[in-house]
């Protein structure tokens, strides 16, 4: 996984000076977000703080995620598919013709980070704790949100089909599987995680879970 490729891709773009284009779409998109979703104070300014942290993210996020599927030994099964994330920031399905520069990483960004989710939601699912401890549930959510509908289900429908060829319910049957279970050490891993707190709460943009609604 090249993750010298990631981050050359997000300073190109941001080299580019193209984020004055993405303040103006997101400035278009605030007034319309869903009534689920807590703006920042400084409405599309901490928005565009937010947009570019989360894009900023992707290659540290791949490599620790990385990190923790090696020491966990589970690196041969888990990295063809953090091998697709990176691979969906650096040469994405096809995307809208009207999006260009850091709003092109947004759509990738998206798309990676809703992989590892999907990965560490199945992984849950299977060993009844996370596999990488990282909250970026909300922040996906509020992105997608951004994206808009149908776009952001097609992205969705990318990663789904991503995982289900790289991640089949045999694998978590698999004695390798079994075994990191047996071995597994939570708070190292966790240790590993601490650095990454829920994104979308650190810069200041939230989402209202349905209860609290």
């Amino acid at each position: 996984m090249n993750i010298t490729a990631l981050r050359d891709s997000v300073q190109r773009a941001q080299q580019l000076d193209q984020q004055a284009l993405l303040h103006k779409w997101l400035a278009e998109r605030l007034p319309h977000l869903h009534s689920s979703i807590v703006p920042p104070a400084d409405g599309s300014e901490g928005l565009l703080r937010f947009v570019e942290a989360y894009i900023e993210e992707v290659p540290d996020v791949l490599e620790a995620a990385q990190s923790v599927a090696r020491q966990a030994n589970l690196e041969a099964l888990l990295l063809p598919v953090l091998r697709v994330a990176a691979d969906f920031f650096l040469q994405p399905p096809e995307l809208p013709d009207d999006h260009h520069g850091m709003l092109v990483l947004l759509d990738e960004a998206y798309l990676a980070h809703r992989l590892v989710e999907e990965v560490n939601d199945r992984y849950a699912s299977q060993g009844g704790i996370p596999l990488i401890p990282l909250d970026t549930t909300r922040a996906n959510l509020i992105v997608h949100h951004l994206l808009g509908e149908p776009f952001a289900n097609q992205l969705d429908s990318a990663v789904e089909e991503a995982v289900n060829g790289l991640l089949p319910a045999s694998l978590f049957a698999s004695d390798e599987f079994q075994q990191h279970l047996k071995r597994l050490d939570a708070s190292q891993r966790q240790h590993l995680w601490d650095q990454w707190p829920c994104l979308s709460r650190r810069l200041g943009v939230d989402i209202r879970l349905a209860s609290a609604i």
